[in-house]
């Protein structure tokens, strides 16, 4: 068995994604003497959100991608290995190379898109008549099957677990309706959503507006349909039928010519074999922290952001923008006084801009409990070109130059 190197840490953040690299700017923007070490092995960071832009072929995905070196924060330790083993209670982490110490934490790897838990699909996401704009090596692949596509049913779906940015399942199909119309004119093809959700959106005043959106475009919806099966030699697609509260009702296997598909998503699995994590409800297998202070329930020199985190609000990157200032606030203030005297709260602010076809974005923007928290003075439901302006030029902008390096 390897021996260990051993490693102590004040802080040690593990990922070094949107959340991680966030949260340590703002951090040492705080405090240049910080000892801050991230454990992050990926060479290269990704701007996710323009990953739809890209399947549509409106924008080439190398726009998305940046070295990890050119994004992580100068003072950090960056260890450049993978989390095998976190032991909350005795305050360490294992990685493939290392125990590392550390006297308070930061939980921020994102999730694990899952394909293997689909059967037939072999892992992958990147097969004839298949493809997904969730990672980053097979949207081209979905473009290129979506550019050559003859007709017949084309088909995207949305599974029954949490997902990161979930509007990308709906928006993608809206652009790439678009462009199959474009390419082969009105009665070639049928689009399809297929859902395990019950609605298209869960805050009503967006799904009204986007029922209108469905009409317009001709779609089907079909939900509680949670895709389960893929026979890929005679292309179709089995899924189990599902009720609200998950109970399987039923199976249906549909044809597909094209199919589009958001894999189930998950914890790392060195999260889910912690001791960290809620083990019931509807949060099961993300991390169990208060959802206002973001400090672990149980370890409260454990906080946690992004993806990976517990909370009853949408994955997104606009959701860490929020999170990152809540978990700097209490961090600090744990660390200067042994406890959190004024907690600064997080809201459960999270943001879609939902594309509906190019230059035409519905700005989703919302709390905990569904409560409207619009940034603009105007009804944040309707379809408009100046919101395609923000999604398409300014975030990309406020992300890099500002959000990463602990400005925004």
């Amino acid at each position: 068995m390897q021996e260990l190197k051993n490693l102590s840490h004040k802080i040690v953040i593990i990922g070094g994604g949107t959340a991680g690299i966030t949260v340590a700017a703002q951090l040492l923007r705080k405090d240049q003497a910080l000892d801050i070490a991230i454990i992050e092995p990926a060479k290269k960071h990704y701007y996710q959100p323009m990953w739809t832009l890209a399947g549509a072929g409106i924008i080439n995905k190398e726009v998305t991608e940046r070295e990890e070196a050119d994004v992580m924060p100068e003072n950090v330790n960056w260890i450049k290995e993978f989390v095998t083993k976190i032991q909350a209670s005795q305050n360490y982490i294992e990685t493939n190379n290392s125990k590392i110490n550390y006297d308070f934490l930061i939980v921020a790897p994102g999730l694990r898109l899952r394909p293997d838990l689909i059967e037939g699909l072999d892992g992958r996401l990147d097969h004839p008549g298949i493809g997904s704009i969730y990672d980053y090596n097979t949207v081209d692949h979905f473009f290129k099957e979506l550019n050559t596509f003859k007709g017949g049913k084309a088909i995207f779906t949305m599974p029954n677990t949490a997902i990161k940015c979930g509007g990308a399942p709906q928006k993608i199909m809206y652009l790439a309706q678009s462009l199959i119309k474009d390419n082969l004119g009105e009665g070639k093809f049928e689009t399809i959503f297929t859902s395990a959700k019950q609605s298209i959106f869960g805050i009503d005043i967006f799904s009204i507006e986007l029922n209108k959106v469905i009409a317009r475009k001709n779609i089907k919806t079909k939900f509680g349909h949670d895709l389960k099966k893929v026979d890929l030699k005679n292309k179709k697609a089995t899924y189990n039928i599902i009720n609200g509260n998950g109970d399987v009702l039923n199976e249906v296997t549909l044809d597909y010519d094209l199919l589009h598909v958001t894999p189930p998503m998950t914890a790392h699995d060195f999260i889910l074999e912690s001791d960290l994590i809620h083990e019931d409800g509807p949060q099961k297998g993300w991390l169990d922290v208060d959802i206002h202070t973001l400090q672990h329930k149980k370890y409260k020199n454990i906080f946690s952001l992004g993806d990976v985190a517990g909370l009853p609000t949408a994955k997104t990157g606009a959701a860490v923008r929020k999170q990152a200032p809540v978990v700097v606030s209490n961090l600090l203030s744990l660390m200067a006084d042994g406890e959190i005297k004024m907690p600064k709260e997080y809201n459960g602010y999270s943001s879609c801009p939902l594309v509906t076809d190019e230059g035409k974005v519905i700005m989703a923007e919302f709390g905990y409990d569904n409560v409207l928290l619009p940034s603009f003075p105007f009804n944040p439901a309707k379809e408009r070109y100046s919101m395609w302006l923000i999604k398409r030029y300014l975030l990309p902008v406020l992300y890099w130059e500002f959000m990463l390096r602990g400005q925004a």
